[in-house]
């Protein structure tokens, strides 16, 4: 409603429309007040949410599992639901690996997970990164190999900034290789 003008109902059957004017206004609409009453740290990026906290007792397991159920109460009473890729992530050494519910379903528990591009395990080693952006740079690198003609340095190097030093700097200062292995490993592309 603006002023005194008020539009029809529609029913949206998928989520917000992307690419339109109005998507990201109405988007943050729906999620702005998801961390209102959160026991634990809700952080919100783009499309993406994360709830998480130390668990290491049984009262920060039922904590998260209270806001669990409270962002799906809240989900159900604003006629939406949650998409439900979620997927569990447990950091640490002797972590009990308490199993969360997300509505009915229990949520799956992975060894590692993409967060905002970069691989994170459950020991927080970057090694898996680390592979995963020498393996794409050194893919774009042969196909360059195979596609283009010159060799010159006026070529070369323009086309390596742009195509595969990206893969290779994408929030480094979070997964900085610390071994020499991984350096070694990169510094050869």
């Amino acid at each position: 409603m603006i002023s005194s003008v008020k539009s029809s109902w529609r029913l949206v059957t998928s989520s917000v429309s992307q690419g339109s004017v109005l998507g990201p206004v109405l988007f943050n609409t729906f999620i702005n007040d998801l961390d209102d009453g959160a026991e634990r740290t809700l952080s919100k990026f783009t499309d993406d949410n994360k709830l998480g906290e130390v668990a290491d007792m049984p009262e920060g397991r039922a904590a998260i599992q209270r806001d669990l159920n409270r962002l799906e109460k809240q989900a159900d009473g604003n006629l939406t639901q949650f998409n439900k890729k979620c997927k569990e992530l447990h950091p640490g050494k002797n972590n009990p690996m308490y199993q969360y519910m997300l509505g009915t379903p229990q949520l799956e528990s992975r060894l590692a997970e993409k967060d905002l591009g970069v691989l994170v395990d459950t020991k927080l080693n970057m090694s898996q990164q680390r592979a995963f952006a020498a393996k794409t740079a050194n893919c774009i690198l042969g196909c360059s190999r195979q596609s283009i003609a010159s060799r010159s340095r006026e070529v070369i190097l323009p086309l390596c900034s742009a195509l595969v030093r990206p893969h290779l700097e994408y929030c480094v200062h979070f997964w900085a290789p610390q071994w020499k292995r991984d350096v070694d490993i990169l510094e050869r592309i």
